[in-house]
């Protein structure tokens, strides 16, 4: 037998002719079958070009999703405190909510609105300020008769602190500190002041009418929160100061009563719309109230599972979605 491959087996061109559209077929049908498998195995199939995802950048991280409440739809109606005309109020860490009503009596709530306390002063006063992030006490600032009153979770008197016997200024403001210490604002003279309740003496002034120059202010809150001092002027911006009373800088929101704190965020009711600000990352993103359009809400308060709305007939109280 011939090998047909051998380079010594020439055969004349007349001889080859007959079998070449038969080698050229056979290379055909081979070739199609190859060609189509390829691509069923390497090329799958795609949506149409409506449907198809976007297109991501390359090397762009994925976003954070934080732990702060989601939107106002979200937020679940538990129940609304009948409360008429609340005035200052706070949130301890526990989450339980203290309440000034209109004869300034102090209402204790549990985080989910069921009463739990009340506290009735012995002599009449004006309710300016109710501070109870402090893990052992409440404080109480009776703004017209220049007392601070300390309390017991359980809303027992702890002791009281007449300022008038230590400064003969006109106490505006005033908070208590983690270390057991006061800061009050004195509006007489304009200074930001730290009081020893140990000492029973001032231990840090801080002169504000440099910083000022002509402006007249209007203080109306202060809050110590994570070793920065932050003091709400209505006139102006929140000013930050650290925890000696060394100014720092300012935030530039105006027309504030009072501010909130939420881990690593500051929140204030403005415009009809909750503000939530990052402490450090000095990124503010707001979000709509959660009540009807037009209902009068004069404060918010936010903890971590609980939102509460403050209306003239009482506290609406929202339950917050779980952070995913």
């Amino acid at each position: 037998m011939t090998d047909s491959n051998s380079p010594s087996n020439t055969s004349p061109a007349n001889v080859l002719h007959p079998r070449l559209p038969m080698l050229l077929g056979g290379l055909l049908l081979l070739a199609f079958p190859l060609t189509a498998s390829a691509q069923t195995a390497t090329t799958p199939p795609s949506a149409p070009a409506a449907v198809r995802p976007p297109a991501q950048p390359a090397g762009k991280p994925a976003e954070t999703v934080s732990a702060t409440p989601a939107a106002p739809e979200a937020w679940k109606l538990v129940r609304t405190i009948a409360l008429p005309q609340p005035g200052p109020a706070s949130l301890d860490r526990r989450g339980n909510l203290y309440v000034a009503d209109a004869k300034n009596n102090l209402r204790q709530f549990a985080p989910d609105g069921q009463p739990l306390a009340v506290y009735s002063p012995p002599l009449p006063g004006h309710t300016a300020q109710v501070e109870a992030w402090n893990t052992t006490k409440v404080l109480v600032f009776y703004d017209d008769r220049q007392e601070l009153l300390f309390l017991d979770r359980f809303l027992a008197p702890i002791s009281s602190t007449r300022l008038a016997e230590y400064t003969d200024g006109q106490i505006r403001a005033a908070t208590l500190a983690p270390d057991e210490n006061l800061w009050l604002l004195n509006e007489s003279d304009l200074r930001l002041s730290q009081f020893s309740t140990q000492q029973q003496r001032f231990s840090i002034n801080t002169p504000l009418d440099l910083l000022l120059g002509r402006q007249k202010p209007d203080f109306r809150f202060l809050r110590e929160y994570q070793n920065n001092l932050y003091l709400v002027d209505h006139n102006s911006d929140v000013w930050v100061f650290d925890n000696l009373g060394n100014f720092r800088k300012r935030l530039p929101f105006q027309g504030l009563t009072t501010i909130g704190f939420r881990g690593d965020e500051l929140y204030f009711l403005k415009d009809g719309q909750l503000h939530f600000f990052h402490l450090y990352q000095l990124k503010e993103r707001t979000q709509p109230l959660p009540t009807p359009a037009g209902t009068a809400v004069s404060q918010v308060l936010v903890g971590e599972q609980y939102a509460y709305c403050f209306l003239p007939e009482g506290v609406a109280v929202y339950q917050l979605p779980l952070a995913k």
